[in-house]
């Protein structure tokens, strides 16, 4: 019981920074509206990057990835490490809607929309990128804090 309680006091000592993003959170739990942090955009188009910058999540909270592709070549977002530091809720393409319990990769043939919404778990730092791409602007750095 000791331990326990010792377990709980240091969680609830943690830092602000790894609590979600409200405080009450209703019926929908985590993916109450309130607790929901800005969508990223992710463009996958031959030759140009796949983000703006960098990303940071706060842990506890539920997001949106929006991945894009134009058509210009058949790509892929590979990032096996984000995948498991995150709980997925669901993945939507074309309006069908998946739930799955991993991924390692998404790959795009022709133009299109997937869109991820996850809660973001594991602190860290975290690389989506093209797979098989070296470039710097051809991958997106996210961080879990």
């Amino acid at each position: 019981m000791r331990t326990t309680l010792t377990l709980i006091a240091a969680l609830a000592a943690g830092p602000a920074a790894a609590a979600p993003l409200c405080t009450e959170f209703g019926f929908a739990g985590l993916l109450a509206k309130c607790n929901r942090g800005a969508p990223i955009e992710v463009t996958l188009a031959s030759g140009q990057p796949l983000a703006a910058g960098p990303v940071t999540l706060q842990s506890g909270a539920y997001y949106e990835l929006r991945i894009r592709a134009d058509g210009s070549a058949e790509l892929g977002l590979s990032g096996p490490e984000f995948f498991r530091a995150i709980w997925m809720n669901e993945i939507v393409i074309n309006d069908i809607e998946v739930r799955p319990m991993a991924i390692d990769s998404f790959e795009f043939d022709d133009a299109g929309e997937a869109v991820l919404s996850f809660v973001a778990i594991k602190p860290g730092r975290y690389r989506l990128a093209i797979p098989g791409s070296s470039g710097e602007s051809q991958g997106v750095v996210i961080a879990i804090e």
